[in-house]
């Protein structure tokens, strides 16, 4: 790479005064190949098969797999589990449509896209990239305020199977929500001091092992409720008219689709993850594939066990939380490991979200103000002596802002399953089906009205159909949710 192309390298990746300079100073290392800079003048990228498994496991197995078994109930045990095989089969070929879109062109020497909309830009480009933007950071934004929610759930349910184990099952155990959301808010302002995505494998790999944690304690107490109930609870349609309305029937069975679309959401960030994986060979394509084949099998076997065990377990009654719901009592020192592993957890699943918000803006401060020392100037702080931190203030106060906004908006706004189900309605038809889709079509140069055209297409109009249906359906839970609901004083009984 000569000066002008890690200059123009530079602006595209709005790099600082002082990180060009670096890049200036390693040019004869570049030119050579070097052992600390891959081919785009960065340094050299480490992540794994095993690390991006880790990513997507984090990202995936969220709070999402406690919704299942309340999905499953208004599904009932034909559609429920066709439902979830068919949505794991649409994120997969979509998922390994996205990943050869990483690189433009040349498979390995290709120019590398970072994020989900450089990959837009580089095959659609117009309105599109700006389209794919808006709904990408919507949702991630949402996500995070998701997260808040089930996280200060999971907190209260700890406090609340104590209590329970205190006073006995009747106590009504009131407790608010609102100090459980701080004290996620404050933990987040901390983890997302973090620079970058590459750097928080560590809490990728400890969050995974969290879900595994707790979706098996949700198994293993929805296994062993099926035994004490000596049978399997549920129907084959799922929850029957007169337990619920026909309308009511029909808005849940909507919100459930939702619901299990967010259980698999993991498409707006797989660019971003498949850019933290080490250089070819094998192209960066071939490990993303394999690591979500791999995450995806894995997580609709737990998905699967959860939510068909849980539904099992309770059958019509299942809970929309399954460790939170109360469907469970005891063992409650189990509950409460399982809960304490969902928080810690979500806190590393709301980086795993967020961190590609927090570089989109960080990009655009700086090529929107590249002199200012405020976004620009990095304050070396020793840690040690071998290891430093670098404080940048303008990330600092952007990224606690935003946890601010979304733990304030959790508060005003406390609907688990519903505001689930919405986020996996907004996002998954644009950003998990339809751009991939769009994106193959262009790279491939797919003819028009051919078959392959054709059948790609039905299934985009497909998706999209199930989208705004979920969407309607968990609208219609929110404003039911509405009628009741006072700002800031919502508790649990």
């Amino acid at each position: 790479m000569g000066e002008n192309g890690v200059e123009k390298y530079s602006q595209q990746a709005s790099f600082t005064p002082m990180e060009v300079s670096i890049e200036l100073g390693h040019q004869q290392q570049l030119q050579g190949g070097s052992k600390l800079y891959d081919d785009d003048g960065r340094l050299k990228r480490s992540g794994t098969l095993w690390t991006a498994s880790a990513h997507i496991i984090t990202a995936v197995i969220g709070s999402g797999v406690l919704s299942l078994a309340w999905a499953i109930a208004q599904l009932g045990w034909v559609a429920g589990p066709a439902v979830m095989l068919l949505f794991a089969f649409v994120i997969y070929y979509t998922s390994t449509l996205l990943a050869d879109c990483y690189r433009s062109g040349d498979p390995i020497t290709g120019k590398r896209n970072y994020t989900y909309m450089d990959a837009v830009h580089a095959y659609l480009g117009g309105f599109k990239v700006k389209f794919c933007g808006f709904i990408q950071y919507a949702n991630l934004f949402g996500v995070a305020i998701g997260y808040t929610i089930a996280s200060s759930i999971s907190m209260m349910a700890i406090r609340r199977s104590n209590c329970f184990h205190a006073k006995g099952h009747k106590s009504p155990c009131h407790i608010s929500s609102n100090p459980y959301m701080i004290i996620f808010g404050v933990s987040e302002i901390i983890f997302s001091q973090i620079p970058d995505f590459d750097q928080i494998w560590w809490l990728s790999i400890v969050a995974a092992v969290m879900s595994f944690t707790y979706s098996s304690i949700g198994l293993g107490l929805g296994i062993a409720q099926t035994i004490e109930n000596k049978g399997f609870k549920g129907s084959l349609t799922g929850i029957g008219i007169g337990t619920v309305t026909e309308t009511q029937k029909i808005w849940r069975s909507l919100q459930a689709l939702g619901d299990i679309a967010f259980a698999y959401s993991f498409s707006i960030i797989l660019i971003e993850i498949q850019d933290t994986i080490k250089a070819p060979p094998p192209s960066e394509a071939k490990v993303m594939k394999k690591a979500t084949l791999l995450s995806v099998a894995v997580t609709t076997f737990f998905y699967m066990l959860c939510g068909c065990m849980g539904y099992a377990a309770f059958g019509d009654e299942a809970p929309g939380n399954l460790l939170t719901g109360f469907g469970f009592y005891n063992p409650f020192w189990l509950l409460d490991i399982a809960n304490a592993a969902i928080v810690i957890h979500l806190v590393g699943a709301y980086q795993v979200f967020c961190q590609p918000l927090f570089a989109f803006i960080e990009k655009l401060a700086r090529q929107t103000w590249p002199k200012s020392t405020f976004i620009t100037k990095e304050i070396r702080i020793p840690l040690t002596s071998t290891r430093s931190y670098n404080l940048n203030l303008f990330r600092l106060v952007w990224r606690s802002a935003f946890v601010v906004l979304t733990t304030l908006i959790s508060m005003l706004l406390p609907f688990f399953n519903d505001v689930v189900g919405l986020l996996g309605a907004l996002g998954f038809w644009p950003l998990t089906v339809y751009f991939p889709i769009e994106m193959y079509i262009a790279q491939k140069k797919v003819p028009r009205w051919s078959t392959r055209w054709v059948c790609l297409q039905m299934l985009s109009i497909a998706c999209l159909i199930v989208s705004i249906s979920a969407a309607v359906g968990s609208i219609a839970g929110v404003v039911t949710d509405l009628k009741v609901y006072r700002p800031f004083k919502t508790s649990y009984y």
